[in-house]
């Protein structure tokens, strides 16, 4: 390896240095590491927590005023959309979502409508859906449409290569800041990253041992998983945007349709309308005092900490993969429908998911009379509630591969992504920096996996939880300066344009 190579590839040695270290550090000294994330997560939520909530908040402020504004004009590129618009959602869904709401779908609701977390006049059953609207709706996709804007107008408007660290002329000021910006970017996006891999091949295992009526959490059968999800997503990857990623994420959400159609028309769809509907109303007028935890909006620390600190450290790592991802696809929109488009319309598809299956499962409760938790496994509570619906095992068999397609095409889009950076002017990738980063991206998510095992009361979640709010606060400042940034730079550039059309 040449002096060449190591100066026109510092961030990717690097980047792929710091996370083999800390793989590394994970396999042999996995208690250890356990104990210090353990520690860190307890600080971080103890001072920053509340400025998680108001960055949220502020997020999505911004960009309802960024896309009302006369800078929601302007064009990303001078070309049609690229992509038509069933598959431009299929997409940034897939990518930006995914698994999660399969892993989610029937525990999350169940767990709110148990344990109310705010009182605001309404049924629990509406108070359940509404704050489970409130921890994936709005907040989440702005984080996402944050980096999109941000990237989408240094690759489209500015004529820039795709790094973040050069994305605003503000940051080429200070000698080393922009090499830093885009080590810390991937850094997060891998931590994210591996979380969602963790999780959703520890759920894909619980089903499989569901399905085969054993017990589950054997870890060897999730380590293969991993390795498989990441083979496959490599191979997307490798195919491109048009033949590989854009066609998992067509099929992926076809899927889901099916699988959300034959829920919906077997449970009671008045009910499923009425709190859809009726939680969706007051999830937009509680918004603000939600977004703050004010005064009976707030759930309490405990609760804040187990929950929603943990989902906006969470959002925030994937942001900088999805973000790009979602600018990328968005090539000839305008900014108001990407930002809009990106904001609403998955937020409205997330909520009427988990009214369907939310809904479904208080039915079920009241059915059986008595709840010894049978959906309080995170893991397996999706495939304990179809059990409860004709051709249970067929339907299981269908989300078993919903979960491998929906973590198989977030993976495929983060290697895309990760590979744009180390192209660096590249849109199309080199493909031997494509198989680099499904190799990291494979090893680092085994090491989180075994983390999760190292523990008798700990599993893939509590680890990921503890270690996602450490790595996404540096990331979560970075944010909050990107506001600031893009502010000054989109409303000089919208008078620019004024100018020269005028």
């Amino acid at each position: 390896m040449n002096d060449s190579f190591i100066s026109k590839n510092s961030i990717l040695l690097f980047s792929t240095g710091i996370l083999l270290f800390t793989a590394l550090f994970i396999f042999f000294a996995t208690n250890t590491f356990y104990n210090l994330i353990e520690v860190g997560s307890i600080w971080v939520r103890e001072w920053f927590g509340g400025f998680y909530l108001w960055l949220g908040l502020i997020c999505v402020l911004f960009l309802l005023a960024i896309a009302i504004s006369k800078i929601g004009a302007l064009r990303l590129g001078n070309s049609p959309p690229e992509f038509n618009r069933w598959s431009w959602i299929a997409m940034l869904y897939s990518a930006g979502m995914g698994a999660g709401i399969l892993l989610r779908s029937v525990q999350e609701p169940v767990y709110m409508l148990q344990n109310n977390p705010i009182q605001n006049g309404s049924s629990p059953q509406v108070i359940a859906l509404e704050y489970t609207f409130y921890q994936w709706g709005f907040t989440a996709w702005a984080f996402y449409a944050i980096f999109a804007l941000l990237v989408g107008y240094a690759i489209f408007i500015k004529k820039d290569n795709i790094r973040l660290g050069t994305s605003l002329p503000y940051f080429n000021r200070i000698k080393y800041l922009p090499n830093s910006i885009d080590i810390l970017t991937i850094l997060t996006t891998v931590i994210g990253l591996v979380a969602a891999i963790g999780l959703g091949t520890t759920q894909i295992e619980g089903g499989i041992s569901h399905l085969l009526s054993k017990p589950s959490g054997d870890l060897i059968t999730t380590l293969v998983l991993v390795f498989a999800i990441c083979a496959v997503a490599f191979l997307s990857a490798w195919q491109g945007m048009q033949k590989g990623i854009k066609r998992i994420s067509n099929w992926n959400i076809y899927l889901t349709l099916i699988l959300l159609f034959f829920v919906f028309v077997q449970s009671d769809m008045l009910l499923i309308f009425s709190n859809f509907l009726s939680a969706t109303y007051h999830y937009i007028i509680d918004f603000i005092p939600l977004s703050i935890a004010y005064g009976s909006y707030d759930p309490g620390k405990e609760f804040l900490t187990n929950w929603t600190y943990y989902y906006w450290a969470f959002w925030l790592a994937w942001a900088p993969f999805t973000g790009i991802f979602i600018a990328r696809i968005s090539k000839g929109r305008t900014i108001r429908e990407m930002i809009l488009g990106v904001l609403i319309i998955p937020s409205l598809g997330t909520f009427f998911w988990f009214s369907v299956f939310g809904s479904s499962a208080f039915n079920l409760i009241e059915q059986w009379g008595t709840y010894n938790n049978e959906f309080g496994n995170v893991f397996t509570s999706l495939f304990i509630f179809l059990q409860n619906y004709p051709l249970s095992v067929i339907v299981n068999l269908l989300v078993v591969l919903l979960l491998i397609s929906f973590l198989v095409t977030s993976v495929d889009s983060a290697i895309y992504v990760l590979s744009m950076f180390s192209s660096k002017k590249d849109k199309e990738p080199k493909k031997k920096f494509r198989l680099i980063w499904a190799l990291i991206i494979f090893i680092f998510s085994e090491a989180i996996v075994v983390l999760g095992s190292i523990k008798p009361d700990s599993d893939v979640l509590t680890a990921m939880q503890k270690f996602l709010i450490i790595g996404s606060l540096p990331f979560a400042f970075f944010t909050a300066v990107v506001i600031i940034l893009l502010t000054r730079t989109l409303f000089k550039k919208a008078e620019v344009v004024k100018k020269t059309s005028s």
